[in-house]
């Protein structure tokens, strides 16, 4: 796992001269961004996978820093003192030939004492050691998973604001192409008008109609400009920089590629909750048992008195086994076990509910993609009868046999079919994309 975790390290940093080198290829080319380019440069410049990957990484350092609590240890303490007034102690007088049951204060010691101490220190038995290694091991998994999430949130999000901008830009265009054939009606009216063949509220209309849609041009090239924003922040792209994206052919197109992988990160989490809580229980029960560390330490000791001239230096080693063992801790690890057992019960509980609201999320998502196939065939079918209606309505209201009122009820539901079908096609990838993430496959 560890050696995983290293090349995990390893592989960002190579991510980041990756991007590094597509963004520079990307400002001096002008290139077009396509679905899969935008999802690769996610990858490694979107700000939220990268701190995911930093968790990664902090864990890992979290893992070494834990490591060296099994190295030994070395302590160095200097006590350097000046002992204004010498410490006495009280002895029996007999002690230096003084009369029996009395007793005399003797002073110990000199003014000036210098200690240095170094100690070496070395745990020969913990097994809470291991219980917290185990337990960074599996919160690695459940960072790892977290990650794996985070990044199918931000392709998510990506792929949808990408999808987004395919459906603004085909609706932008029908607007256009609107435009441009009310303006050749208009022109034409205008000179009917001229040789008073019809009155000017009919060309009025017909104006008022142009103005629609150009109010409509106009607010998609803003809610364009807006997406755009947002999908330089999830990719990556400095706001200034320009983009252009590749024509994504409408319906033609599936995202559905590869169906075969299922996973469901939220499962994966829980289960590393689940032996998480293990350990947990683990590591409680490990506690009933004592630590045992060496230690061996070397002192000297340099004692002086000014006043005699006295200068001495004293040495002292001592090799040791140092053993804790709680025997009695008021029921404390007893209450612990308790509280596990019920966390025991609720992750169990948790794992059965998000398998069963998985499920019910992947079908209905599967059945969605069903019916948004089918509204989007019927949306198509609709856009090619509303534009045939128009063109013979236009063509009969040259002929001067309808008026400009059933012209524009055409133009109108043709503008409705071209919205239905963009709307069908957005509403198709925003399923297929819930069906992806629900299987935790958006690659």
């Amino acid at each position: 796992m560890f050696k995983q975790q290293f090349k995990t390290s390893n592989n960002m940093k190579k991510q980041l001269l990756g991007f590094a080198l597509v963004l520079s290829g990307f400002s001096a080319t002008a290139q077009e961004l396509d679905l899969e380019t935008c999802l690769k440069m996610a990858d490694t410049a979107n700000l939220t996978i990268r701190n995911a990957r930093l968790d990664m990484a902090s864990n890992e350092k979290q893992i070494d820093s834990y490591m060296s609590a099994r190295l030994p240890k070395l302590t160095f303490t200097g006590d350097y003192k000046y002992n204004a007034i010498i410490p006495g102690q009280v002895v029996p007088a007999a002690f230096f030939g003084g009369t029996p049951g009395t007793y005399s204060t003797v002073q110990f010691g000199v003014p000036i004492n210098l200690s240095n101490t170094l100690q070496l220190t070395q745990i020969l038995y913990n097994p809470q050691v291991n219980y917290g290694l185990r337990a960074l091991e599996i919160n690695s998994q459940i960072i790892e998973t977290q990650h794996d999430l985070a990044v199918q949130e931000i392709k998510q999000q990506v792929a949808g604001t990408y999808f987004n901008l395919q459906a603004l830009s085909k609706q932008h265009d029908f607007v256009v192409g609107n435009i441009a054939s009310m303006d050749k009606l208009i022109k034409n009216m205008e000179a009917m008008e001229r040789e008073g063949l019809i009155v000017g509220t009919e060309v009025d209309k017909l104006r008022i109609n142009r103005l629609s849609l150009v109010n409509t041009r106009e607010t998609l090239k803003a809610s364009k400009e807006q997406l755009e924003n947002l999908l330089k922040i999830l990719i990556g792209i400095d706001p200034k920089q320009p983009i252009t994206l590749a024509s994504d052919v409408l319906v033609e197109k599936t995202i559905l590629v590869d169906e075969s992988t299922i996973e469901y990160p939220e499962l994966k989490l829980l289960e590393a909750q689940k032996q998480l809580n293990i350990e947990e229980r683990k590591g409680t029960n490990m506690a009933y048992l004592p630590n045992l560390a060496f230690y061996a330490a070397y002192n000297y000791n340099y004692n002086m008195k000014p006043a005699d001239d006295f200068r001495t230096g004293i040495e002292s080693a001592f090799l040791g086994l140092q053993l804790n063992w709680t025997l009695f801790d008021g029921l404390e690890k007893h209450n612990k076990q308790k509280v596990n057992a019920i966390n025991a019960e609720k992750i169990t509980n948790q794992q059965e509910l998000a398998k069963q609201q998985l499920e019910m999320v992947t079908n209905n998502a599967k059945k969605q993609i069903e019916i948004q196939t089918g509204s989007l065939a019927i949306s198509k079918e609709q856009l090619i009868l509303a534009e045939r209606v128009y063109k013979q309505t236009e063509a009969q209201f040259n002929e001067g046999t309808v008026s400009s009122n059933d012209l524009i009820t055409a133009d109108n539901g043709l503008q409705q079919a071209q919205t239905n079908v963009v709307a069908a096609y957005v509403q198709l990838r925003q399923a297929e994309l819930a069906y992806l993430k629900s299987i935790g496959n958006i690659k």
